[in-house]
């Protein structure tokens, strides 16, 4: 085997592990509310200019109208001419351990892998983070502060035959930058089958050039924005979970060893079997000329929309959406234990996830949906207006799915309340969290939204 690389004089040369520097810097970031290219309080007036500057429109249409989108005459599927972008399939799921043993459903099979990517560079010695004003056919407000790049693989290589993705040399080229955060995560369990996109922070090499559809922020200001419903989308939000997180070398209720142990535990005890079915034999949903429904019109419709977006890589395209029925309810409960920060997460198991099981926040769920609450819903929406410490509406991936927006909640459990939570329930720490992120599948998308912001926010307001 060949020998390690060596310095003059026959000294290995070794790389550090980890550079806890970045971390420190990371927080840094967070810990500056006001940057060096654009201040917070002219943001909204920047956002309104991109909106101002470009033509966005998006129209419901029939199933028959869409362009190169088409219903598969053996499997019933609905794919698109080319092979490539997605295909909505049908999905079986039985779970031998669950509230729902069986069912059926419309679910988004894409299998390759997209890039959520953001350029960070230093500004009067502060990292600023390199965000785009991107419009998705699916965010009730179209245009939302999205990461530098946002790219399906069919997208940065150019299926649809449009532009080039914009900075998107900064993640595919080695030497353009120094990659400070990259892994795999997960995407919606219940809507996408094995789902997966690389999430990059990426320190850009020399200068950058400047498009006037992106603005330097730094990791404070985007923390701010935050609090404002419906304004950082959904991709920045799982990428800033990724962001080097230093925790100060905190104790925890549970090692990290004895969580992973209970982690793993429960992926082996819960036996979830998926099969991929003909859309049409979904039972329980039926197709129709303008969406596909559920029979009790609950859970989630999928339509089809036509897109005129100027300032996309394709000025105008058709194709389907999900589009949920309800606002859902997303919420970790905190507290202090020790004095140090804990979150309750919930060990969920969904149809579409690769492992089964990914950690998800103390409740995740759509109210209207369920006859009898989840667990712990109720006192999350019970809680004292004094103990709720951030509140904010988010859209989720705007891309594939319509008006999907969930409450966002970090909500303080009461002091009296055990400790000892239900069975498949654990009190982390962010820190805790924060390394399981740093590899893939572990902690799901809602989860890592709660701790973008519980990271860029600094713990300012816990």
């Amino acid at each position: 085997m060949p020998f390690p690389a060596q310095a003059p004089g026959g000294t290995s040369v070794l790389s550090l592990r980890e550079d806890i520097s970045v971390a420190d810097r990371c927080a840094r970031s967070a810990a500056t509310l006001q940057g060096a290219k654009l201040r917070t309080e002219d943001f909204a007036r920047w956002l309104a200019g991109r909106e101002a500057a470009h033509n966005f429109r998006v129209d419901r249409i029939p199933f028959d109208e869409l362009d190169g989108w088409s219903f598969d005459t053996a499997t019933t599927s609905l794919g698109h001419r080319s092979g490539r972008f997605f295909t909505v399939e049908g999905l079986r799921v039985t779970s031998v351990d669950g509230r729902f043993p069986e069912w059926d459903q419309p679910i988004i099979r894409q299998p390759e892998v997209g890039i959520l990517g953001i350029l960070v560079k230093e500004f009067d010695g502060v990292l600023h983070c390199l965000m785009q004003a991107k419009m998705e056919p699916g965010n009730r407000n179209l245009l939302q502060l999205s990461p530098t790049v946002q790219a399906t693989r069919s997208n940065y290589t150019k299926v649809h035959k449009g532009a080039d993705v914009k900075y998107i040399e900064y993640f595919t080229q080695p030497g353009k930058g120094r990659v400070i955060a990259d892994a795999l995560q997960s995407e919606h369990g219940s809507w996408f089958l094995h789902k997966s996109n690389r999430n990059m922070i990426v320190e850009a090499i020399g200068d950058v050039p400047e498009d006037e559809d992106f603005c330097w922020l730094t990791f404070g200001q985007i923390g701010e924005l935050l609090r404002q419903d419906n304004v950082v989308n959904m991709d920045s939000r799982t990428v800033l979970a990724c962001m080097p997180f230093l925790d100060g070398g905190e104790g925890a209720l549970h090692s990290d060893i004895d969580l992973l142990s209970w982690f793993n535990a429960e992926r082996s005890r819960r036996d979830v079997n998926i099969e991929r079915i003909p859309l049409d034999e979904a039972s329980g949903w039926k197709r129709g000329d303008y969406s596909i429904d559920h029979e009790e019109g609950r859970f989630f419709s999928v339509v089809a929309v036509a897109v005129k977006a100027d300032s996309r890589e394709v000025t105008g395209w058709t194709q389907p959406l999900f589009e949920p029925h309800g606002l859902g309810v997303t919420a970790f409960l905190i507290r202090r234990t020790g004095g140090v920060l804990h979150v309750l997460v919930h060990a969920r198991a969904e149809g579409g996830f690769l492992d089964t099981v990914e950690l998800g926040p103390t409740v995740q769920c759509t109210p209207e949906n369920y006859n009898q609450h989840p667990p712990l819903l109720d006192r999350v929406l019970s809680a004292d207006k004094s103990r709720v410490h951030y509140e904010a509406i988010h859209s989720e991936e705007g891309g594939r799915f319509l008006n999907a927006e969930s409450r966002y909640l970090l909500v303080e459990d009461e002091e009296g309340d055990p400790l000892d939570p239900p069975e498949g329930f654990r009190w982390v720490t962010p820190g805790q969290l924060s390394s399981l992120v740093r590899h893939g599948h572990y902690v799901n998308v809602q989860a890592r939204t709660l701790l973008a912001i519980l990271k860029t926010t600094g713990l300012r307001t816990l």
